[in-house]
């Protein structure tokens, strides 16, 4: 059957951030962060030019302490009025108030806020206990939201998988109905204290979760009468054109929804090469009548294979990135709900083969199939302990021997795909991105200090502070160890 794909943008309330609205009422803003130190401010302010002309709409800030507070107040100087600036805090409350002075959005973790970091340790919470930790989280968080009132400071609540809280995870697990609680926590006491100016993001690695997850978070403030704007984002969806793949399908399959007031695709890369993807995605998700360029797609039952469905995208476009995105942006959804395990890509200007490896990347990206590693590396930023780049191609290249095996999907009755077999490495500039937000990965290469390197088997660090220049080296001899046993 042909399929009509509308969009249909999701109504929300409007949030000001410094010169710029954010909401269904107003464009989709494009947004990404800073990788370098922030206290490097000569280096920050040379790449927020950069951004800046390539069209970022928000610009975001690692923000470890108050050194970092002060360096964002110089940035803030140099940068004034061009964009909003965002102070990304983990861990220090304190330092999320300091920054909520100084710059116009302020991101917080509600798995880190008030909670301590965690250990991934279990604990038996009676009701009464756990209704005190509430009460924790809501003495603490009003001291911000105030703070926010009196200098007219948006809040980002940003959840990301793998970073709940031991209390949330002990409670819900890791899951995306934890990740939801864990925002709507927050939600509850900023409507209390009547407190709009929220956007919320809740990310994932594994696309499938992510997506998931935001559909839930939007059923849930339905439920409860929220209109928060949301921004999306795949985290760590790596580099190259498997970043952009990733990237596409699952901000793409949520855009098609009409969920979506802002949007960064998170690269391995400096941060202005994301804009440009971001923009050929809003565009072909243009908010207007027009067919979607010349492209259709059709999905058809297949009885062969158990009844599931067959994704047959068409296009005529002549640009190779282009006609990735597209196709990944518009397939990504379709796969998932129409539980499809095939997928043809039609377009006469490549080669078959061509197209084939295309459909298998995307098949990839939305987890129906695995065929080759994945490579789960994040965006980097001035938290970020070595050179990211340059790490991603050494490990490519030092596992470039290492077969998969067992790379058949596992599909459970409703259809949902969350843990596949086939090798998962994750790259992690730092500890804040490390063992927690990898969560979905089989093995994990983390920035511990300065040129120094721990290597994790899932969540457990079995090789710690080692060089890095021995950590390529160190990590496929884990994997060869791994799969003699």
């Amino acid at each position: 059957m042909q399929l009509k794909l509308t969009y249909n943008r999701r109504k929300t309330h409007s949030v000001e951030v410094g010169n710029i609205c954010i909401g269904s009422d107003y464009p989709v803003r494009v947004q990404t962060m800073a990788n370098t130190s922030t206290n490097d401010i000569d280096a920050s302010v040379e790449q927020a030019r950069r951004c800046i002309e390539a069209g970022a709409e928000l610009l975001r800030y690692t923000t470890q302490g108050m050194r970092e507070v002060e360096s964002l107040r110089e940035i803030h100087e140099q940068v004034l009025t061009s964009v909003p600036l965002v102070a990304d805090v983990h861990f220090q409350a304190d330092v999320a108030d300091a920054a909520a002075q100084v710059v116009e959005k302020v991101r917080i973790n509600p798995g880190n806020y008030i909670d301590p970091a965690r250990k991934f340790k279990h604990i038996d919470y009676s009701n009464s206990e756990y209704r005190q930790e509430l009460q924790r989280l809501r003495e603490r968080f009003t001291r911000l939201l105030d703070i926010c009132k009196e200098h007219h400071t948006a809040i980002r609540l940003g959840v990301n998988h793998g970073s709940l809280s031991d209390r949330i995870m002990s409670r819900y697990g890791d899951t995306p109905a934890g990740m939801v609680e864990s925002v709507m926590e927050f939600l509850r006491v900023a409507e209390d204290e009547h407190f709009p100016n929220i956007v919320i993001s809740i990310k994932a690695s594994n696309t499938r979760v992510m997506v998931d997850t935001v559909r839930l978070l939007v059923k849930q403030m339905r439920h409860e009468k929220m209109t928060y704007p949301l921004h999306l984002g795949v985290t760590e969806a790596g580099e190259g054109e498997d970043g952009r793949i990733k990237s596409a399908v699952g901000i793409g399959a949520l855009l098609a929804d009409g969920i979506g007031d802002t949007i960064r695709v998170s690269l391995s890369e400096p941060p202005e090469n994301e804009i440009p993807v971001a923009q050929d995605l809003l565009a072909y998700f243009a908010d207007d009548d027009s067919p979607r360029y010349d492209g259709s797609v059709t999905a058809e039952v297949l009885d062969n294979i158990g009844g599931t469905a067959e994704i047959r995208y068409s296009s005529m476009e002549s640009d190779w990135e282009l006609f990735c995105l597209q196709a990944a942006a518009e397939c990504g959804r379709l796969l998932w709900d129409y539980k499809a395990t095939e997928l043809t890509l039609e377009n006469p200007n490549f080669t078959e083969s061509k197209r084939n490896f295309l459909s298998k990347d995307i098949l990839q990206a939305a987890r129906v199939r695995m065929y080759k590693t994945e490579y789960i590396s994040c965006p980097g930023c001035g938290r970020t302990l070595f050179d990211l780049e340059k790490t991603i191609q050494d490990v490519k290249a030092g596992l470039s021997g290492i077969e998969n095996a067992g790379l058949s999907a596992e599909r459970s009755n409703s259809g949902t795909v969350y843990q596949q077999s086939g090798l998962k490495i994750a790259i992690m500039g730092c500890i804040v991105n490390g063992p927690g937000e990898m969560a979905d990965a089989d093995y994990g290469y983390v920035g511990a200090g300065r040129e120094r390197v721990s290597l994790y088997r899932g969540k457990e660090c079995v090789l710690k502070n080692i060089p890095q220049e021995e950590a390529v080296q160190e990590l496929l001899k884990l994997i060869e160890q791994d799969k003699q046993q």
